[in-house]
């Protein structure tokens, strides 16, 4: 593997987006990283459109794009050349990527690209363990504390009935 093709983690994390409840790459994004055009990568794509059905692929809607838009300058996105709305490419979209940008760069980009998405799945689960873990602890701690309140309760209702008890009277010799 050629040191050139490796690109950072970090790279790669910084253009996952999570949009319509999926993390999805832009063409943009997967254009640069694999060192090809944006237009040759839809050409690509457009040409191969059956290997691309819409849970490999959508088009962001007008809406969305916007939103996206906004939240990068919007006078950089139009030099951007950013006037038709990018092809989101989900986990699988990129997988079938690589069988149709065939280059060394492709295979070696999305073998990178896959150790991301494995490594954010992970993440994922390992975070919702935690919080599974923190909801037992909780209900452990409530039920902990319900019966600090009930031992203290019943402590009062002893001190309760000692202080209402009468005097008891002593048996046996008396003096």
């Amino acid at each position: 593997m050629n040191s050139n093709l490796i690109l950072s983690d970090e790279t790669i994390s910084n253009t996952i987006y999570y949009i319509r409840n999926q993390k999805v790459m832009l063409d943009r994004d997967l254009a640069t990283l694999y060192g090809i055009e944006t237009r040759v990568l839809k050409q690509a794509v457009r040409r191969n459109l059956s290997r691309f059905p819409e849970d490999f692929m959508f088009e962001l809607s007008k809406e969305e794009f916007e939103n996206w838009r906004s939240q990068f300058v919007t006078s950089n996105s139009d030099k951007m050349g950013l006037r038709y709305a990018p092809m989101a490419f989900t986990e699988h979209g990129i997988l079938m990527l690589s069988s149709v940008l065939n280059s060394d760069k492709a295979i070696q980009t999305n073998i990178q690209i896959m150790r991301i998405f494995v490594k954010v799945r992970q993440m994922l689960l390992d975070t919702t363990e935690m919080k599974l873990d923190i909801v037992q602890i909780q209900k452990k701690l409530e039920n902990q504390g319900k019966n600090i309140e009930l031992v203290f309760s019943y402590l009062d209702e002893l001190t309760d009935k000692k202080e209402n008890d009468k005097p008891r009277t002593k048996i046996g010799y008396k003096k």
